[in-house]
Protein backbone atom coordinates (compact mmCIF):
# COMPACT_ATOMS: atom_id res chain seq x y z
CA UNK A 1 0.00 0.00 0.00
CA UNK A 2 2.36 3.04 -1.43
CA UNK A 3 0.72 6.02 0.47
CA UNK A 4 3.04 8.60 -0.65
CA UNK A 5 1.32 11.58 0.88
CA UNK A 6 3.31 14.10 2.86
CA UNK A 7 0.63 15.12 5.31
CA UNK A 8 1.63 16.28 9.17
CA UNK A 9 1.90 13.51 11.47
CA UNK A 10 -1.35 13.29 14.18
CA UNK A 11 1.17 12.77 17.00
CA UNK A 12 1.03 15.83 18.73
CA UNK A 13 4.50 16.88 18.49
CA UNK A 14 6.45 19.94 17.84
CA UNK A 15 7.14 21.20 14.42
CA UNK A 16 10.14 20.79 12.65
CA UNK A 17 13.36 22.38 13.74
CA UNK A 18 14.51 25.05 11.60
CA UNK A 19 17.58 24.65 11.43
CA UNK A 20 17.62 20.53 10.73
CA UNK A 21 19.20 19.86 7.45
CA UNK A 22 15.93 18.77 5.22
CA UNK A 23 18.16 16.33 2.33
CA UNK A 24 21.27 16.12 0.64
CA UNK A 25 24.55 16.84 2.19
CA UNK A 26 26.83 14.27 4.21
CA UNK A 27 24.81 11.36 5.41
CA UNK A 28 26.31 11.14 9.02
CA UNK A 29 25.32 15.05 9.21
CA UNK A 30 22.02 14.02 8.17
CA UNK A 31 21.33 11.37 10.44
CA UNK A 32 22.38 13.69 13.27
CA UNK A 33 20.33 16.29 12.28
CA UNK A 34 17.20 13.53 12.15
CA UNK A 35 18.23 12.73 16.05
CA UNK A 36 18.50 16.49 16.92
CA UNK A 37 14.81 16.96 15.34
CA UNK A 38 13.51 13.91 17.13
CA UNK A 39 14.49 14.95 20.38
CA UNK A 40 12.97 18.73 19.68
CA UNK A 41 9.53 16.38 18.57
CA UNK A 42 9.82 15.30 22.46
CA UNK A 43 11.60 12.28 22.37
CA UNK A 44 13.58 10.97 24.72
CA UNK A 45 17.49 10.99 24.05
CA UNK A 46 17.73 7.46 24.51
CA UNK A 47 15.01 6.18 22.36
CA UNK A 48 16.30 8.25 19.79
CA UNK A 49 19.92 7.38 20.04
CA UNK A 50 18.83 3.73 19.72
CA UNK A 51 16.77 4.01 17.16
CA UNK A 52 19.14 5.74 14.87
CA UNK A 53 22.24 3.71 15.80
CA UNK A 54 22.00 1.08 12.87
CA UNK A 55 20.69 3.84 10.45
CA UNK A 56 22.71 3.00 7.03
CA UNK A 57 22.83 4.55 3.67
CA UNK A 58 21.51 2.05 1.11
CA UNK A 59 22.35 2.22 -2.83
CA UNK A 60 20.18 -0.86 -3.57
CA UNK A 61 16.94 1.41 -2.06
CA UNK A 62 18.06 3.94 -4.82
CA UNK A 63 18.71 1.91 -7.51
CA UNK A 64 15.28 0.54 -6.87
CA UNK A 65 13.67 4.04 -7.26
CA UNK A 66 15.59 5.03 -10.07
CA UNK A 67 14.12 1.44 -11.28
CA UNK A 68 10.52 1.26 -12.10
CA UNK A 69 10.67 0.65 -16.24
CA UNK A 70 7.50 -1.93 -15.00
CA UNK A 71 5.26 0.53 -15.48
CA UNK A 72 5.82 1.10 -18.90
CA UNK A 73 3.97 -1.77 -19.98
CA UNK A 74 0.62 -1.54 -21.60
CA UNK A 75 -2.56 -2.43 -19.51
CA UNK A 76 -3.44 -5.57 -21.53
CA UNK A 77 0.10 -7.02 -21.05
CA UNK A 78 0.28 -5.41 -17.57
CA UNK A 79 -2.61 -7.40 -16.25
CA UNK A 80 -2.22 -10.49 -17.83
CA UNK A 81 1.15 -10.51 -16.47
CA UNK A 82 0.34 -9.92 -12.97
CA UNK A 83 -3.24 -11.45 -12.55
CA UNK A 84 -2.44 -15.43 -13.18
CA UNK A 85 -4.90 -18.54 -12.38
CA UNK A 86 -2.54 -18.96 -9.30
CA UNK A 87 -3.26 -15.79 -8.19
CA UNK A 88 -7.29 -16.27 -8.68
CA UNK A 89 -7.42 -19.24 -6.85
CA UNK A 90 -5.89 -17.98 -3.94
CA UNK A 91 -7.76 -15.06 -3.67
CA UNK A 92 -10.80 -17.52 -3.93
CA UNK A 93 -9.23 -19.09 -0.91
CA UNK A 94 -8.71 -16.28 1.28
CA UNK A 95 -11.57 -14.92 1.08
CA UNK A 96 -13.05 -18.20 2.26
CA UNK A 97 -10.72 -18.47 4.56
CA UNK A 98 -10.74 -15.08 5.88
CA UNK A 99 -14.57 -14.31 5.81
CA UNK A 100 -15.30 -13.15 8.64
CA UNK A 101 -12.72 -10.47 8.67
CA UNK A 102 -13.66 -9.17 5.11
CA UNK A 103 -17.46 -9.06 6.08
CA UNK A 104 -16.49 -6.98 9.40
CA UNK A 105 -14.56 -4.82 6.75
CA UNK A 106 -17.36 -4.07 4.70
CA UNK A 107 -19.77 -3.86 7.46
CA UNK A 108 -17.39 -1.36 9.36
CA UNK A 109 -16.09 0.26 6.41
CA UNK A 110 -18.01 -0.38 3.12
CA UNK A 111 -14.48 -1.53 1.88
CA UNK A 112 -14.95 -4.50 -0.65
CA UNK A 113 -13.46 -7.66 -0.34
CA UNK A 114 -12.65 -7.62 -3.43
CA UNK A 115 -10.13 -4.17 -3.53
CA UNK A 116 -8.39 -5.27 -0.66
CA UNK A 117 -7.55 -9.03 -2.11
CA UNK A 118 -6.16 -7.24 -5.12
CA UNK A 119 -3.70 -5.40 -3.68
CA UNK A 120 -2.50 -7.85 -0.98
CA UNK A 121 -2.28 -10.15 -4.15
CA UNK A 122 -0.43 -7.47 -5.88
CA UNK A 123 1.45 -6.02 -3.34
CA UNK A 124 2.97 -9.50 -1.45
CA UNK A 125 1.36 -12.57 -3.45
CA UNK A 126 -1.06 -12.34 -0.36
CA UNK A 127 1.77 -11.82 2.36
CA UNK A 128 4.09 -14.65 0.81
CA UNK A 129 7.10 -12.03 0.18
CA UNK A 130 6.79 -8.33 1.90
CA UNK A 131 10.40 -6.95 0.56
CA UNK A 132 14.14 -7.85 2.04
CA UNK A 133 15.20 -3.91 2.56
CA UNK A 134 15.81 -2.78 5.51
CA UNK A 135 12.99 0.23 6.25
CA UNK A 136 15.13 2.27 8.33
CA UNK A 137 17.47 2.29 5.78
CA UNK A 138 15.71 2.86 3.19
CA UNK A 139 13.49 5.29 4.75
CA UNK A 140 16.56 7.97 5.67
CA UNK A 141 18.25 7.13 2.53
CA UNK A 142 14.94 7.89 0.50
CA UNK A 143 14.78 11.04 3.34
CA UNK A 144 17.94 12.08 2.25
CA UNK A 145 17.82 11.52 -1.50
CA UNK A 146 16.56 15.16 -2.72
CA UNK A 147 13.98 14.00 -4.92
CA UNK A 148 11.10 13.68 -2.88
CA UNK A 149 12.06 14.29 0.88
CA UNK A 150 8.97 15.86 1.83
CA UNK A 151 7.29 11.79 1.35
CA UNK A 152 9.88 10.39 3.61
CA UNK A 153 10.80 12.38 6.01
CA UNK A 154 7.32 12.19 8.23
CA UNK A 155 8.11 8.20 7.61
CA UNK A 156 11.24 8.45 9.53
CA UNK A 157 9.61 9.93 13.26
CA UNK A 158 6.37 7.57 12.29
CA UNK A 159 8.90 4.65 12.55
CA UNK A 160 10.19 6.24 15.58
CA UNK A 161 6.86 6.86 16.88
CA UNK A 162 6.35 2.61 16.37
CA UNK A 163 9.77 2.16 17.89
CA UNK A 164 8.67 3.72 21.14
CA UNK A 165 5.43 1.60 21.29
CA UNK A 166 7.39 -1.74 21.12
CA UNK A 167 5.91 -2.28 17.17
CA UNK A 168 9.20 -1.66 14.99
CA UNK A 169 12.26 -2.92 15.54
CA UNK A 170 15.06 -0.67 13.25
CA UNK A 171 17.52 -3.51 12.91
CA UNK A 172 15.31 -5.86 12.11
CA UNK A 173 11.83 -4.77 10.14
CA UNK A 174 12.19 -5.20 6.49
CA UNK A 175 9.73 -4.50 3.71
CA UNK A 176 9.52 -3.00 0.16
CA UNK A 177 12.11 -0.36 -0.96
CA UNK A 178 10.19 2.57 -0.21
CA UNK A 179 9.63 2.00 3.38
CA UNK A 180 5.79 0.31 3.40
CA UNK A 181 5.44 -3.12 5.41
CA UNK A 182 3.46 -5.94 5.96
CA UNK A 183 0.98 -8.07 3.63
CA UNK A 184 -0.67 -4.74 2.07
CA UNK A 185 2.22 -2.60 2.47
CA UNK A 186 1.86 0.41 4.39
CA UNK A 187 3.83 3.19 5.06
CA UNK A 188 4.86 4.07 8.75
CA UNK A 189 2.81 6.74 9.18
CA UNK A 190 -0.33 5.20 8.03
CA UNK A 191 0.54 2.51 10.77
CA UNK A 192 0.38 4.67 13.65
CA UNK A 193 -2.34 6.74 11.83
CA UNK A 194 -4.87 3.75 10.55
CA UNK A 195 -3.29 0.65 12.07
CA UNK A 196 -6.37 -1.74 13.86
CA UNK A 197 -5.86 -4.89 15.87
CA UNK A 198 -7.70 -6.69 13.59
CA UNK A 199 -7.24 -10.44 15.27
CA UNK A 200 -8.27 -9.41 19.39
CA UNK A 201 -4.63 -10.06 20.38
CA UNK A 202 -3.27 -6.15 21.76
CA UNK A 203 -1.18 -5.47 18.87
CA UNK A 204 -0.91 -3.95 15.44
CA UNK A 205 1.06 -6.53 13.54
CA UNK A 206 0.72 -5.97 9.88
CA UNK A 207 3.73 -8.79 9.06
CA UNK A 208 2.04 -11.85 10.12
CA UNK A 209 -1.82 -10.80 11.18
CA UNK A 210 -4.11 -11.11 7.96
CA UNK A 211 -6.84 -9.75 10.03
CA UNK A 212 -4.55 -6.81 11.36
CA UNK A 213 -3.38 -6.23 7.46
CA UNK A 214 -6.92 -6.04 6.46
CA UNK A 215 -8.19 -4.38 8.50
CA UNK A 216 -5.95 -1.58 8.49
CA UNK A 217 -5.88 -1.37 4.96
CA UNK A 218 -9.44 -0.85 4.83
CA UNK A 219 -9.32 1.90 7.42
CA UNK A 220 -6.84 3.36 5.47
CA UNK A 221 -9.31 3.75 2.73
CA UNK A 222 -12.09 4.61 4.73
CA UNK A 223 -9.96 7.85 5.78
CA UNK A 224 -9.16 8.66 2.25
CA UNK A 225 -12.43 9.31 1.14
CA UNK A 226 -13.59 5.79 0.16
CA UNK A 227 -17.45 5.39 -0.71
CA UNK A 228 -19.31 2.54 1.79
CA UNK A 229 -20.75 -0.38 -0.52
CA UNK A 230 -20.68 1.86 -3.71
CA UNK A 231 -18.92 0.09 -7.20
CA UNK A 232 -15.44 1.29 -8.27
CA UNK A 233 -15.40 0.15 -12.26
CA UNK A 234 -17.27 -1.77 -14.74
CA UNK A 235 -16.50 -2.99 -17.69
CA UNK A 236 -18.47 -1.30 -20.42
CA UNK A 237 -18.58 -0.90 -24.35
CA UNK A 238 -18.71 2.62 -25.92
CA UNK A 239 -20.20 3.63 -29.36
CA UNK A 240 -17.68 4.79 -32.49
CA UNK A 241 -19.25 7.96 -32.41
CA UNK A 242 -18.18 8.76 -28.71
CA UNK A 243 -16.55 12.50 -27.79
CA UNK A 244 -13.22 10.80 -27.31
CA UNK A 245 -12.11 13.95 -25.36
CA UNK A 246 -14.72 13.66 -23.15
CA UNK A 247 -13.20 10.19 -21.93
CA UNK A 248 -10.40 9.93 -19.30
CA UNK A 249 -10.21 10.44 -15.54
CA UNK A 250 -9.97 14.01 -15.58
CA UNK A 251 -13.84 14.28 -17.00
CA UNK A 252 -16.72 13.39 -15.33
CA UNK A 253 -20.23 12.91 -16.34
CA UNK A 254 -23.60 11.45 -15.07
CA UNK A 255 -23.73 7.79 -16.05
CA UNK A 256 -27.18 8.37 -17.16
CA UNK A 257 -25.31 10.95 -19.27
CA UNK A 258 -22.98 8.31 -20.48
CA UNK A 259 -25.57 5.95 -21.35
CA UNK A 260 -27.60 8.10 -23.41
CA UNK A 261 -24.78 8.76 -25.32
CA UNK A 262 -24.30 5.21 -26.29
CA UNK A 263 -22.19 3.26 -23.47
CA UNK A 264 -23.42 0.42 -22.19
CA UNK A 265 -22.40 -2.25 -19.45
CA UNK A 266 -20.81 -4.97 -21.15
CA UNK A 267 -22.32 -7.76 -18.58
CA UNK A 268 -25.92 -6.46 -20.24
CA UNK A 269 -28.23 -4.10 -18.22
CA UNK A 270 -28.26 -0.85 -16.81
CA UNK A 271 -24.73 1.07 -15.29
CA UNK A 272 -25.10 0.83 -11.53
CA UNK A 273 -25.90 4.14 -9.78
CA UNK A 274 -27.13 6.12 -12.65
CA UNK A 275 -27.19 9.29 -10.99
CA UNK A 276 -23.74 9.26 -9.74
CA UNK A 277 -20.53 11.30 -11.40
CA UNK A 278 -18.39 8.71 -13.17
CA UNK A 279 -15.59 8.90 -15.83
CA UNK A 280 -15.38 6.69 -19.55
CA UNK A 281 -11.27 5.05 -19.11
CA UNK A 282 -9.70 3.86 -22.00
CA UNK A 283 -6.32 2.14 -21.28
CA UNK A 284 -5.11 1.74 -24.59
CA UNK A 285 -7.36 4.28 -26.79
CA UNK A 286 -10.85 3.96 -28.14
CA UNK A 287 -10.39 0.52 -30.11
CA UNK A 288 -9.01 -1.00 -26.74
CA UNK A 289 -10.79 -2.37 -22.93
CA UNK A 290 -13.35 0.26 -22.14
CA UNK A 291 -14.11 0.86 -18.11
CA UNK A 292 -16.64 2.95 -16.39
CA UNK A 293 -14.57 4.55 -13.47
CA UNK A 294 -16.84 5.70 -10.33
CA UNK A 295 -15.65 8.12 -7.94
CA UNK A 296 -13.81 4.81 -5.40
CA UNK A 297 -11.46 4.64 -8.59
CA UNK A 298 -9.88 8.03 -7.65
CA UNK A 299 -9.17 6.81 -4.14
CA UNK A 300 -7.22 4.09 -5.35
CA UNK A 301 -4.28 6.59 -6.48
CA UNK A 302 -3.41 6.84 -2.98
CA UNK A 303 -2.31 3.53 -2.95
CA UNK A 304 -0.61 3.36 -5.77
CA UNK A 305 -0.12 6.58 -8.38
CA UNK A 306 0.50 4.45 -11.36
CA UNK A 307 -2.18 4.73 -13.74
CA UNK A 308 -1.86 1.65 -14.97
CA UNK A 309 -0.79 -0.29 -11.34
CA UNK A 310 -4.50 1.11 -10.29
CA UNK A 311 -6.75 0.17 -13.19
CA UNK A 312 -4.97 -3.58 -13.22
CA UNK A 313 -6.14 -4.06 -9.34
CA UNK A 314 -9.41 -2.33 -9.73
CA UNK A 315 -9.72 -4.65 -12.35
CA UNK A 316 -8.78 -7.71 -10.92
CA UNK A 317 -10.97 -7.04 -7.68
CA UNK A 318 -14.18 -7.01 -10.27
CA UNK A 319 -12.72 -10.45 -11.07
CA UNK A 320 -12.31 -11.89 -7.78
CA UNK A 321 -16.30 -10.59 -7.58
CA UNK A 322 -16.84 -12.60 -10.14
CA UNK A 323 -16.49 -10.53 -13.46
CA UNK A 324 -15.49 -11.99 -16.93
CA UNK A 325 -12.14 -11.86 -18.55
CA UNK A 326 -11.86 -8.46 -20.05
CA UNK A 327 -12.51 -7.51 -23.71
CA UNK A 328 -9.45 -6.79 -25.09
CA UNK A 329 -10.50 -5.87 -28.68
CA UNK A 330 -7.83 -4.56 -30.98
CA UNK A 331 -6.21 -1.40 -29.78
CA UNK A 332 -3.94 0.07 -32.24
CA UNK A 333 0.05 -0.31 -31.43
CA UNK A 334 1.21 1.51 -28.81
CA UNK A 335 4.85 3.48 -28.66
CA UNK A 336 8.19 1.38 -27.17
CA UNK A 337 9.99 3.14 -24.37
CA UNK A 338 12.34 4.66 -26.49
CA UNK A 339 9.73 5.63 -29.11
CA UNK A 340 7.31 6.81 -25.55
CA UNK A 341 10.62 9.09 -24.31
CA UNK A 342 10.69 10.75 -27.65
CA UNK A 343 7.24 11.66 -27.70
CA UNK A 344 7.55 13.08 -24.19
CA UNK A 345 10.26 15.51 -25.44
CA UNK A 346 8.43 16.74 -28.20
CA UNK A 347 5.50 17.30 -26.07
CA UNK A 348 7.65 19.19 -23.46
CA UNK A 349 8.69 21.22 -26.62
CA UNK A 350 5.21 22.20 -27.29
CA UNK A 351 4.76 23.56 -23.48
CA UNK A 352 3.04 20.44 -22.01
CA UNK A 353 3.94 19.06 -18.67
CA UNK A 354 4.78 16.02 -18.79
CA UNK A 355 6.78 15.38 -15.91
CA UNK A 356 9.80 13.19 -16.26
CA UNK A 357 11.33 11.82 -19.45
CA UNK A 358 10.62 8.31 -18.03
CA UNK A 359 9.25 6.60 -21.55
CA UNK A 360 5.87 6.03 -19.03
CA UNK A 361 2.60 6.85 -19.83
CA UNK A 362 1.45 8.67 -17.18
CA UNK A 363 -1.35 11.43 -16.39
CA UNK A 364 0.62 14.47 -17.25
CA UNK A 365 1.59 12.78 -20.75
CA UNK A 366 -2.28 11.62 -21.74
CA UNK A 367 -3.44 15.08 -21.11
CA UNK A 368 -1.00 16.33 -23.27
CA UNK A 369 -1.62 13.53 -25.82
CA UNK A 370 -5.30 14.31 -25.73
CA UNK A 371 -4.68 18.27 -26.31
CA UNK A 372 -2.50 17.51 -29.05
CA UNK A 373 -5.15 14.62 -30.83
CA UNK A 374 -7.83 17.48 -30.87
CA UNK A 375 -5.67 20.16 -32.06
CA UNK A 376 -4.44 17.71 -34.87
CA UNK A 377 -8.00 16.65 -36.17
CA UNK A 378 -7.27 13.03 -34.66
CA UNK A 379 -9.28 11.02 -32.42
CA UNK A 380 -8.43 12.49 -29.05
CA UNK A 381 -8.89 9.16 -26.85
CA UNK A 382 -5.40 10.13 -25.29
CA UNK A 383 -3.93 6.62 -26.54
CA UNK A 384 -0.13 7.68 -28.49
CA UNK A 385 0.65 5.90 -31.58
CA UNK A 386 3.43 6.42 -34.44
CA UNK A 387 0.82 8.55 -36.10
CA UNK A 388 0.84 11.48 -33.58
CA UNK A 389 4.70 10.96 -32.91
CA UNK A 390 5.31 11.45 -36.88
CA UNK A 391 2.62 14.36 -36.78
CA UNK A 392 4.84 16.09 -34.03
Amino acid sequence: MRFLTAGALALGLSTTAASAQQCGGDFGQFVQGLRSEAVSRGFDQGTVDAFFRSARFDQRTLDADRRQGFFQQPFIEFARRLISQNRMDAGRRNAERFNAVFSEAERRFGVSRGILLAFWAFETDYGAFQGDYNTLNSLVTLAHDCRRPQLFRPQIFAALELYRNGDFDPVNTQGAWAGEIGMVQMLPEDIVENGIDGDGDGRVDLQTSAPDALMSGANVLSSLGWRPNEPWLVEITVPNDLDWFQTGVQTTRRVSDWEAAGVRARAGGALPMPGSQASVVLPQGRNGPAFMAYPNFSVLFEWNQSFTYVLTAAYFATRLEGAPVFDARNPDPGLSGDQMRVLQQRLQARGHNVGAIDGILGAGTRAAVRAEQQRLGLPADAWPTTQLLNAL
